[in-house]
């Protein structure tokens, strides 16, 4: 079965609506490290830029030390060092998930029976 774009992009807007804001940072890692794995200059500094922009500096030690380590991969970005931006960017994100398993609910179990949705698709 061959997906199109627009359900694609439609999952995954339905996937962001319902994440919880440890999820979304989850989410904004992948991108960051799936974008340094293709050394893709503008989806990477954008991702990282969201991270870094969506700190909360009610908790200073914490932002500010995240704050310098986004600095810190912008600038390895920049000068073309991926691969030290997808170390740290890999060591956060694992850092983040174990947070989230420990911390977060589980998700509730889907409104539809499987089965259901296979048989409205046939």
């Amino acid at each position: 079965m061959v997906q199109n774009g627009y359900g694609t992009q439609q999952y995954r807007q339905q996937d962001v609506m319902g994440a919880s804001p440890i999820h979304l940072v989850v989410m904004a890692y992948d991108v960051a490290i799936a974008s340094c794995e293709k050394q893709d200059f503008t989806r990477a500094t954008k991702a990282i830029t969201i991270l870094r922009d969506a700190l909360n500096f009610d908790y200073a030690e914490a932002a500010v030390g995240l704050f310098r380590l986004y600095q810190w991969c912008l600038d390895c970005i920049r000068q073309g060092d991926y691969n030290a931006a997808l170390q740290t960017l890999r060591e956060l994100r694992e850092a983040w998930a174990t947070v989230e398993k420990r911390y977060m609910p589980a998700s509730p179990p889907p409104a539809y029976a499987p089965a259901t949705v296979a048989a409205q698709s046939a």
